[in-house]
């Protein structure tokens, strides 16, 4: 039962960052691709930065992870928004580039020691806690992800922001005739989108591997 619990929370996270999009009338197909960028950044952050004592190191790391999977996401969403580039075509394109950039790093400038395709291993100041000893693998990232959910649905259907994204979703012209920035919104949305995605990895990188 744990363990199912822990294998839920990247599906929790990427689902609510997909569902995100989907309120903008966004496909986001690129919510592995994402994952693959936020594990890596959070990686980096994790065996990179030196010290910072946990309770800075600790969001630090999945911090850089929104962050880059952030970017990662508002590529397609701003060429979307500025050029029509369809997002279901750029973000599988993405997917492929964030998969053969996993290999080269983990080949090449993030590799450990050894021959082993791996990053070295993560501080941990860094570590996400678990609930329980070993062997159960819970960890507190579940409940983040819970805590998430909450947030998500505060964002679209109690902000002005959330609105926003609604009408853009619903009616994109209609949404631009009441004065909503259309480009704006998608780019944004699809970088919301893009970081929970990432911190899907980020938090799987530090509470499981």
């Amino acid at each position: 039962f744990s363990e199912s619990l822990v294998i839920s929370v990247p599906y929790i996270l990427a689902g609510l960052g997909v569902a995100i999009g989907f309120q903008c009338n966004l496909f986001n197909i690129g919510a592995e691709g994402q994952l693959y960028v936020g594990g890596l950044a959070t990686a980096f952050a994790g065996y990179a930065v030196h010290g910072l004592p946990w309770y800075i190191h600790a969001p630090l790391a999945p911090l850089a992870g929104i962050l880059a999977a952030g970017i990662w996401g508002f590529i397609p969403g701003i060429l979307k928004a500025r050029f029509g580039a369809h997002e279901v075509i750029n973000t599988i394109m993405m997917n492929y580039i964030a998969f053969r950039l996993t290999d080269y790093l983990l080949s090449g400038p993030m590799k450990s020691q050894g021959g082993i395709p791996v990053t070295p291993n993560v501080l941990p100041t860094a570590y996400l806690a678990t609930l329980f000893p070993s062997p159960v693998r819970l960890h507190w990232g579940f409940f983040v992800a819970l805590a998430l959910a909450v947030v998500v649905y505060w964002l679209l259907y109690k902000t002005t922001f959330g609105m926003e994204i609604r009408m853009v979703g619903a009616n994109l012209r209609a949404a631009r005739y009441a004065g909503i920035s259309v480009t704006r919104t998608m780019a944004l949305t699809m970088a919301i989108s893009a970081s929970l995605c990432g911190l899907a990895g980020s938090i799987h990188l530090l509470g499981v591997d």
